[in-house]
């Protein structure tokens, strides 16, 4: 039980349920209720799809490439990183992404689904979290299961949308995505010492 809980927090940051409430909000101005329930359930199977993708064929694609795990373990983390750097002190998810929805056609897929819900950071987590060579079967099929979870809670967040956002506002949303991304950061960082020990370990 207590490996589950980190792995659920990373998930939780990279995807970052709540900082998605004010994109959903913005890409959803003017639809119906039931528009708007549509277009959560698109965008969450969307994302879903994609990540799954990434469990299944993403350490694959990297080994037809000749890339080793270790290396997009490094590389991974730095771009986590960077990624998590964004969220401490950028502009904060919810603010950039609401901007990018007023200047994009208002889908679900874009910027909702990609890259609101299924990050960048959430499809390297995707990979590096079901290792062939350190993760069994059941530990794979356990870290998706994980990330479904977290999945069916940003899905229940989208579907309440309105009453959280008039609770935390774009503030709290922001100020969420910050303590995500102070997570993620620490996350990230462990994520390339273990590459480079991997790595020199070969």
């Amino acid at each position: 039980m207590s490996e589950l809980i980190p792995i659920f927090i990373f998930f939780f940051a990279v995807i970052d349920p709540i900082g998605s409430v004010p994109v959903f909000i913005a890409t959803t101005t003017g639809f119906d209720a039931k528009a708007k329930r549509h277009i959560a359930y698109k965008a969450i199977i969307a994302a879903t799809g994609i990540l799954l993708f990434f469990i299944v064929a993403g350490e694959y694609l990297l080994s037809a490439m000749g890339i080793p795990l270790s290396a997009f373990e490094i590389a991974g983390g730095i771009v986590l990183f960077l990624f998590a750097l964004t969220m401490i002190f950028g502009e904060g998810k919810a603010k950039s992404e609401l901007r990018m929805a007023k200047s994009v056609t208002e889908t679900a897929i874009f910027p909702l689904a990609v890259p609101s819900i299924a990050s960048p950071g959430a499809m390297l987590a995707a990979v590096m979290l079901t290792e062939n060579a350190r993760y069994t079967l059941e530990e794979q099929a356990t870290t998706a299961g994980i990330m479904l979870s977290v999945l069916l809670i940003t899905l229940i967040l989208l579907m309440t949308a309105g009453p959280i956002h008039k609770i935390i506002g774009n503030g709290g949303a922001n100020i969420v995505s910050r303590v995500m991304g102070l997570i993620l950061a620490s996350v990230a960082t462990a994520s390339i010492l273990e590459g480079i020990k991997t790595y020199f370990a070969l």
